[in-house]
């Protein structure tokens, strides 16, 4: 049995905090990668047909040795598939590729707020929803502007919101909004994509303080917040290390400690102004 806690989305299903990610992971080199997370103990992988490597990931999960209901598999809906009847397209050719009869979770990768069509889009994630062929429906790099107009708009309240978040990038505006609504927060480039965040002074600091590689004390901060987060790698090593965060706690001084280091700055783009088909 898995070790990794789960939190309940606010329809009542539960996903693994912890989760991997593929993003950037080749689609010939897909289906290893998720065996060998997999057999590390993951138990949620999240893909998106942008990446371009749903087939091998859907090759890995269902050649695996992990029944499917003890499985939480996340993909997206690109930009240029938004829309009411073109999501309900991209949806069946990702399932498709994946080789699955349904989806734990399934995203608006960004609103794309010039061109007014996420609306329309999400409207389609509900139909999915209410077809069975997705247990859960959110969104991913939305602001809080764009996730009350959801609410206001539709039916169902997005059970996530995927973004962009790290110590550099705490993202309290979002997870105050995300809170109030009932929505988990979900953290993509958790460690900073390798940008400098592992080699920060203080990181290392707590890392040595409890014996704990960088990315580990990371990864440990984020679930303390209560973020689910999907750490990538393709190194067999890294990923086994980024899955041992459960055998500690950081301290109140750790926490302060991680609080200082936001510095409000982006790695991705800005979802306000954010528009690439």
């Amino acid at each position: 049995m898995s070790q990794v806690p789960s939190i309940t989305l606010n329809n009542g299903v539960a996903m693994p905090q912890l989760g991997f990610g593929v993003w950037q992971v080749p689609d010939d080199e897909a289906e290893q990668v998720v065996t060998t997370a997999l057999e590390a103990g993951y138990r949620s992988i999240d893909t998106a047909a942008v990446y371009k490597n749903e087939t091998g990931t859907g090759r890995a999960i269902t050649g695996s040795a992990v029944a499917r209901e003890d499985l939480f598999v996340t993909t997206k809906v690109w930009n240029s598939d938004q829309g009411h009847d073109a999501t309900l397209r991209a949806f069946d050719a990702s399932l498709e590729r994946l080789g699955l009869d349904y989806v734990d979770l399934y995203l608006i990768h960004w609103p794309l707020p010039a061109r007014d069509t996420y609306v329309d889009t999400y409207r389609a994630l509900e139909k999915i929803l209410a077809d069975g062929r997705a247990r859960a429906i959110g969104v991913s790099n939305f602001l809080p502007e764009h996730l009350e107009r959801l609410v206001a708009e539709t039916s169902v309240v997005p059970a996530v919101n995927q973004i962009e978040l790290h110590p550099r990038l705490q993202q309290q505006a979002s997870r105050a909004a995300h809170a109030a609504h009932g929505i988990a927060t979900e953290a993509w480039s958790p460690l900073g994509q390798g940008k400098g965040l592992l080699e920060v002074p203080t990181v290392l600091a707590v890392a040595r303080k409890h014996g704990r590689t960088p990315a580990q004390v990371v990864l440990r901060w984020h679930l303390q917040l209560g973020n689910v987060v999907i750490p990538k790698s393709s190194t067999p090593s890294r990923i086994a290390e980024n899955f041992d965060v459960f055998g500690f706690e950081l301290d109140a001084d750790d926490l302060a400690a991680f609080a200082a280091l936001d510095e409000g700055k982006r790695l991705g783009p800005d979802p306000a102004e954010f528009d690439v088909a």
